[in-house]
């Protein structure tokens, strides 16, 4: 069993939210915003919290803020960023977009931790989900040199580590839900009101 000393979270919050058209983030479901929610999940399987963001509205979360070490390079150079400021081996690496993220879909990521891994992924709905996965420590300078050869893409940069995905139960796919347009927000909105 890893110890939480030993872990650190990490929530990219640097995206652009052109399909939403607002920071995501700052989205409230069940009378949380998005963020809270995540950072609720995340609180008690972790040592510290690193929002990757270069906004400083996220500075009234009391986490730890920290810039893109490269801007405008999306979830890879957030991804980097993150690991670089981290000073625990494991890291579990969020997206500002899941509100319904549990402490046990995380748990489940954690418990999967072996000594060859270096990338712990969700799989729901046949989708695998690099950004709500567990990332060594040893992940950080494959990404930088990725980002330093000018890959974007983040299924790539995923694909030059060593690999375990985990397939979710169907009762859990719900959990991993990204809500990336009003619409999305509005279903899940609707969902919970039944």
């Amino acid at each position: 069993m890893i110890a939480n000393k030993n872990i650190t979270g990490i929530i990219l919050a640097g995206g652009k939210s052109s399909r939403m058209g607002t920071d995501k983030a700052f989205l409230k479901w069940n009378n949380k915003l998005f963020i809270e929610s995540i950072i609720a999940a995340l609180d008690p399987l972790v040592s510290e919290i690193i929002i990757v963001s270069n906004d400083k509205k996220y500075d009234i979360f009391r986490t730890k803020r920290i810039e893109d070490v490269i801007e405008n390079a999306g979830p890879v150079a957030g991804i980097y960023s993150g690991l670089n400021a981290s000073k625990t081996e494991y890291n579990l690496v969020l997206s500002c977009d899941i509100p319904l993220i549990t402490e046990t879909i995380l748990q489940q990521l954690i418990n999967e931790i072996d000594d060859k891994a270096e990338i712990i992924q969700c799989e729901s709905q046949g989708k695998t989900m690099p950004l709500i996965a567990l990332y060594s420590k040893r992940c950080e300078n494959q990404f930088l040199k990725i980002l330093n050869e000018g890959e974007r893409r983040l299924r790539i940069a995923v694909a030059t580590c060593k690999v375990k995905t985990i397939i979710l139960n169907a009762e859990n796919e719900i959990y991993t839900t990204n809500i990336n347009t009003p619409q999305q927000l509005k279903e899940i909105r609707h969902a919970n009101s039944n």
